[in-house]
C-alpha cells in the first residue's frame, strides 16, 4: 500500500481566453442582430426663399368647375355644360398671342369626375392641349 502523507495539490488557475473569446462573440452578435430605428428617417432642413408672388400669365385660360359641376371660364359662366359649349368658351378666351395658352382647371373636391373629363375632353376640341391642375397645400 502507498500512503502519501503529504497531499500535492494543483495551483488553480482560471484562464481567461476562452471566456474573453465567448463575450466577443456574444458581442458581436448583439450588434449584428440589433436594429437601429433611430437612423430609419433623415431629418432635413430645406432651404427657404422670399420671392414675390408670381404675376398672372396673359397666355392662361382659367376654367372652374364647381362642386355641382357647373364651368366658369375666365370668370365668364358657360351656359351648358355639354363639352361642345365648353369648348366654344375655351375658343373666346383663348388670347391672340404667338404663346399657346395653358389651361387650368381649378376643381372642387366635391366636383363629379365627369364634369373634369368634360372640361378636359373642350380643351381637346378647342385646340388647347397644355392643360395642368391647380391644387392647394394642406393645412395640416
Amino acid at each position: 500500500m502507498n500512503f502519501r502523507r503529504g497531499r500535492r495539490t494543483e495551483d488553480v488557475e482560471i484562464n481567461l481566453i476562452p471566456l474573453i473569446d465567448v463575450m466577443l462573440v456574444i458581442i458581436i452578435f448583439l450588434m449584428l442582430t440589433t436594429t437601429y430605428s433611430k437612423f430609419s428617417g433623415l431629418e432635413i432642413n430645406l432651404p427657404t426663399a422670399a420671392a414675390p408672388a408670381a404675376k398672372s400669365v396673359p397666355n392662361e385660360i382659367d376654367v372652374i368647375v364647381t362642386a355641382v359641376g357647373d364651368v366658369i371660364v375666365n370668370r365668364v359662366p358657360v351656359s351648358s355644360r355639354e363639352p361642345a359649349a365648353i369648348a366654344d368658351a375655351l375658343r373666346r378666351a383663348r388670347p391672340q398671342s404667338e404663346k399657346e395658352p395653358v389651361v387650368i382647371i381649378n376643381a372642387d373636391a366635391k366636383t363629379p369626375h365627369q364634369a373634369v373629363i368634360d372640361v378636359m375632353q373642350a380643351a381637346q376640341a378647342a385646340d388647347l392641349p397644355q392643360i395642368t391642375f391647380a391644387t392647394q397645400a394642406s393645412q395640416n
